[in-house]
């Protein structure tokens, strides 16, 4: 069965900081990715890497603030959030493609407040 489990999350004050984390089962992603869905809205790129070569990608907005990491052999990946707003509140999601299937995981939700 393919599947991805995140954990990680929560509640936070504007400024703080989180990490979520997602581990994929039944198969070994060659790049995984993270999303984001504000109520409402489709769901918006945040983060991709490419576990094997160690390479990533940022959405403008997240520049400088997340940082994306995976460890390959343990089939998993990292979202360390740091200078969270407000604005940032929304549900986190990761995403893994194998063999041309989107897999998502559960969601996680983050929130921003004071």
């Amino acid at each position: 069965q393919l599947q991805l489990v995140q954990s990680g999350g929560g509640l936070v004050t504007p400024g703080g900081s989180l990490r979520l984390s997602c581990t994929a089962s039944g198969f070994s992603p060659n790049s995984m990715y993270w999303y984001r869905e504000f109520p409402g809205k489709d769901r918006e790129w945040v983060a991709t890497i490419h576990l094997g070569e160690g390479t990533t990608r940022y959405a403008d907005f997240v520049k400088g603030r997340f940082t994306i990491s995976g460890d390959d052999a343990k089939r998993t990946t990292y979202l360390q959030m740091n200078s969270l707003q407000s604005e940032d509140t929304a549900v986190y999601y990761c995403n893994a493609r194998p063999g041309g299937i989107t897999t998502w995981g559960q969601g996680t939700q983050v929130t921003v407040s004071s």
